[in-house]
Order: C-alpha cells, then sequence, then structure tokens
C-alpha cells in the first residue's frame, strides 16, 4: 500500500508542477484580468446593483421561494448549493496550509485573486445560464462543456477544439469530484474530528500505516450520509445545503469574530504582516526572497481557487440549474459567491490564524503541537480553552463545511457525466462519488490536498479558455442588461444563445463579428 501512495505522489507532483506552474497561473489571473477590465470593473463601477440584486433581495419570493420547475431551483438554493460545494476545508484548512507554506503574504494574493475571480465567475455564469439546455429528463444542464461546444465550438475552425475541450473539461470534472469533492474534504473531516472527539479505544487500533479503526469507521458513516442526500437529486441536496449553509457561514465568521476581538490588540499587526509578507517575506528557507514570494504567490492562488472556484467553472453547473431567465442576474450572484467565499470567510480564517499567536508571521513556526489541518482549531482554543471547545467548535464547522461541499461536487460531477453518457446513467456516477468517500479517510493529508490541487488545475485549463474566447459575449449580454435594467433603454432582452442561432444570417454576422 506504501508504494503506491509513493507512486501516485510522485505523479501528482509531477502534473501539479505543470498546471500551478506560470502557464496555469497566468491564465488564472489574466482570464480575471481580462472579465474585469472588459466589463469596466463591473464588481466595482456596479457594486450596489449587484449587492442590492444578491445578498439585498433575500426577502424576495422570487429569489427565496422553492420552484415547482422539474429539475430547477430557486436563485438562494442555486447559490447555497454553490457556497455548499466552495465553502469547505480550503476555507479553514486551506487557508491555513497557505499561510504556514507561503506564510501571512499569501493572504493578500488570495484577496486579489478573489477580486479577480469575481468577474471570472461572473462570466462562467453567465455564460452557463445563456447557454444551457434541457436534458432527456427535462431539466435545466448548464456548464463550460455547454459553452465549449456550443460557443467555441461555432468559432470559425473551432467545431472540433469546442468538443475535445469539453471533454477533456467532463473528464477533469469528475477526476476533481472525487479529490476537492469527496477525498480532500473527508480527510479533512476525518483529521479533525478525530483529534477533537478521540475514543482511544478505536483511534488506538491501527489497521495499516498510521490509519486507525476510528478513521475508517468516520469515513463510512459520513459515506452513508452523503449517499443518503446525494442519491436523492438536486433538489434534495439543494433543500439540505439551504438550511445548513447560512447556518454554518453565520456560525463560524460569529465565532471568528470573538478570537480576533479578545485578541484586538494583533489585528492591525496581522494586516501588517499579510502586505508586507506579500512583496518582502520575513520568513523564507533557502533560495532567495524572490522565490519566497513567488512561493506566497502560488499558494495564495491555488488555494484561493481551492477555496473560491472562481476559474474552475464548477458551480455554475448549479447557477444553471437556476430558473432565472436572465444571464447577468445568475452572473451576480456569482460574484457575492466569491465574496462570500474568500472575502467574508477567508479573512476570518486569516485573522484568526495571525491574532491568536499561533502562527509567528516572523518565522514562521507554528505553536507545538499543531499542523495545517489542525492549526485554526488551536487558534480557537486559545480563547475557548474549557474542556477542548474550541478545537471541537472547529471539528463541527470542518464537519459541515467539508460535508456539504461533498453534496455540490456529487451534482458537478453527475453533469460532467450526464455530458458524457447521458442523464439517464448519472446514478453510476452517483454511487462510485458515494464509495470514493472512504479513501479520503486513509489517505495521508498532503496527498489527499495536493491530488485535489492536481485535479482543479486540470479542470480550469479548457474551462479558461472558453471564457477567455467568448469575454466579448459576456461584455455584450451585460451591456444589453445594463442597458435595459439599468439605463431604462427599450432594447431586446439577450437571454440564449437560441437567439443567435435563429437569427437572421445578417444579423448573426453581425454578432459574429461583434464576438
Amino acid at each position: 500500500m506504501e508504494a503506491v501512495l509513493s507512486k501516485i505522489e510522485e505523479l501528482n507532483g509531477a502534473v501539479n508542477g505543470f498546471v500551478w506552474g506560470w502557464v496555469g497561473l497566468i491564465l488564472l489571473l489574466g482570464t480575471g484580468v481580462i472579465a474585469t477590465l472588459s466589463t469596466k470593473v463591473f464588481q466595482v463601477s456596479h457594486l450596489k446593483h449587484w449587492w442590492s440584486n444578491t445578498i439585498g433581495s433575500l426577502f424576495k419570493k422570487e429569489v427565496i421561494g422553492h420552484t415547482k420547475e422539474k429539475g430547477a431551483i430557486s436563485p438562494f438554493q442555486a447559490l447555497c448549493t454553490a457556497l455548499a460545494a466552495t465553502v469547505g476545508t480550503g476555507n479553514i484548512a486551506g487557508v491555513a496550509a497557505a499561510i504556514c507554506v507561503g506564510g501571512a503574504g499569501a493572504v493578500l494574493w488570495m484577496w486579489i485573486a478573489a477580486f479577480l475571480g469575481m468577474m471570472t465567475n461572473y462570466s462562467e455564469n453567465v455564460l452557463g445560464i445563456f447557454f444551457r439546455r434541457k436534458n432527456s429528463n427535462d431539466e435545466w444542464s448548464g456548464g463550460a462543456m455547454y459553452y465549449l461546444q456550443d460557443g467555441l465550438g461555432k468559432k470559425k475552425h473551432c467545431k472540433y477544439i469546442g468538443k475535445v475541450l469539453a471533454v477533456l473539461f467532463c473528464i477533469f470534472t469528475m477526476l476533481a469530484s472525487f479529490g476537492i469533492g469527496s477525498m480532500g474534504q473527508v480527510n479533512k473531516i476525518v483529521a479533525n474530528v478525530a483529534v477533537a472527539f478521540d475514543v482511544s479505544s478505536l483511534s488506538s487500533i491501527e489497521v495499516f500505516a498510521g490509519v486507525s479503526l476510528y478513521n475508517i469507521i468516520l469515513g463510512a458513516v459520513i459515506m452513508v450520509l452523503v449517499a443518503l442526500i446525494t442519491l436523492g437529486g438536486l433538489k434534495r441536496i439543494a433543500g439540505v445545503a439551504e438550511k445548513i449553509v447560512p447556518f454554518m457561514v453565520v456560525l463560524f465568521v460569529a465565532g471568528s469574530l470573538v478570537v480576533i476581538g479578545v485578541n484586538y490588540a494583533h489585528i492591525l499587526p496581522a494586516f501588517k504582516a499579510i502586505f508586507v509578507n506579500a512583496f518582502k517575506p520575513e520568513a523564507f528557507v533557502g533560495g532567495t526572497i524572490g522565490s519566497a514570494i513567488m512561493l506566497a504567490a502560488q499558494q495564495g492562488f491555488k488555494r484561493g481557487v481551492f477555496s473560491n472556484e472562481a476559474g474552475l467553472g464548477s458551480s455554475v453547473m448549479v447557477h444553471s440549474n437556476s430558473n432565472v431567465k436572465e444571464p447577468v442576474k445568475q452572473g451576480m450572484w456569482g460574484i457575492f459567491e466569491v465574496f462570500a467565499d474568500t472575502m467574508i470567510v477567508c479573512t476570518m480564517t486569516a485573522l484568526v490564524v495571525l491574532t491568536s499567536g499561533v502562527f509567528n508571521a516572523k518565522t514562521g513556526a507554528v505553536a507545538d503541537g499543531l499542523n495545517d489541518a489542525t492549526l485554526v482549531g488551536g487558534a480557537f482554543n486559545t480563547v475557548f480553552s474549557f474542556g477542548n471547545i474550541g478545537q471541537k467548535f472547529i471539528a463541527v464547522a470542518m464537519f459541515l463545511f467539508a460535508f456539504t461541499t461533498v453534496l455540490g461536487w456529487s451534482h458537478y460531477g453527475s453533469k460532467a457525466w450526464e455530458y458524457l453518457f447521458g442523464a439517464k446513467t448519472t446514478i453510476v456516477f452517483k454511487i462510485i462519488h458515494v464509495c470514493t468517500v472512504i479513501f479520503g479517510a486513509v489517505l495521508t493529508s498532503s496527498l489527499a490536498w495536493d491530488i485535489s490541487d492536481t485535479f482543479n488545475g486540470l479542470m480550469m485549463i479548457p474551462n479558461l479558455i472558453g471564457v477567455v474566447v467568448l469575454i466579448p459575449l459576456v461584455v455584450k449580454i451585460t451591456k444589453n442588461y445594463v442597458d435595459r435594467e439599468i439605463k431604462g433603454k427599450n432594447v431586446e432582452p439577450l437571454l440564449s444563445h437560441e437567439q443567435l442561432d435563429n437569427a437572421p444570417e445578417t444579423e448573426k454576422e453581425t454578432v459574429s463579428a461583434s464576438k
């Protein structure tokens, strides 16, 4: 078993080094820059509008009310399901890992990736609604595979390129659903629960290579819970997500504010460490300051994308199931998704770690007995120390965050499977996905995390190629919406690619030129 894991680690390291090297990072950030500038910095210039149409509209029936349409969910359910998949271990253990490896400066790069990622996610969701279609079960299906096939694929000489990239995206999505959407999440659940709620009679029994009977039992329990929910379809997943996600985010943010408030004297030094260490690392081992900055940036970008998934093309697969018809309206929920995930939740985690004393920003030292998986729990214990309450609180938060992520990614993987093999066979994928849960309980923490990183990067590349090529279309759709909804112009809505397909030849030529 150890030899097999060692070989997997070696192979994964080679692939990971490529997809998360300069090529992947330039493609990721470049897409965010292009999307931001092309839409005239929509996330800032129309801040009031997208805010009032997302979090400011939560009491409107059309936003939170459930729909009877088959396979469709409300915009709020779509957001909660997307957040269920994004607000996971990346927000807790992922941020801690980024700080441990890249220093406090990694947090700034995470913010930058999120700011640009808002418009990447916006573009993905606009394209997702615009190119979605009904499947054989009369349910909405959307995602990068459809805008790669029907968007990029309609470009001159790109028919087969679009199709090939769509197939590759689906393959990588299914692999990612086993990594970020299963093994990586379950691994962190088990690691934290086993420490916070130790049962010595079970944890003392080693089954093989550091894996206890307790780990396997926890993995089996999680596997059963996942099966009960995911096999019930999207509406059951969305129903669970809309109840758990708001509760877990508010609870975690409230607990974090208490820890940060108690350590208020360290708030300004924490922000100083974030900004200073991003460009002038105070602690690095070997190499040069330049390489240390690159490491901090790489960790910030990787963990940022792992957390908010902007650029992966993942959350668009659930946003496309929303009952809204307006692409830009769902796109704005994508902006808020990244904002809530990274700017709020990840920032809370970073400040908890940097203000509590469990991590020394100058030396890069971690408090004794802690690692990236348990660092946040240790930080909470500095305030909630009685009965190990802090560690237990984080273990519960980690369970909720990670468990809902597994649910969301089950849907993503099933949509990728549907594209390749048809809607009638998705039950096969769901069963396979459920079975992979147990592997997260037995893999080493670093390997499970690295595999997730690799699958994320592989998934990102075909998606971003499609987004970059179709940015002019995103701009056209956005301008159409702004003219109608903000400037009050009498313009025909541009809501679906079918409008382009059914347009007269002269209009198609105009549209094609505008792309």
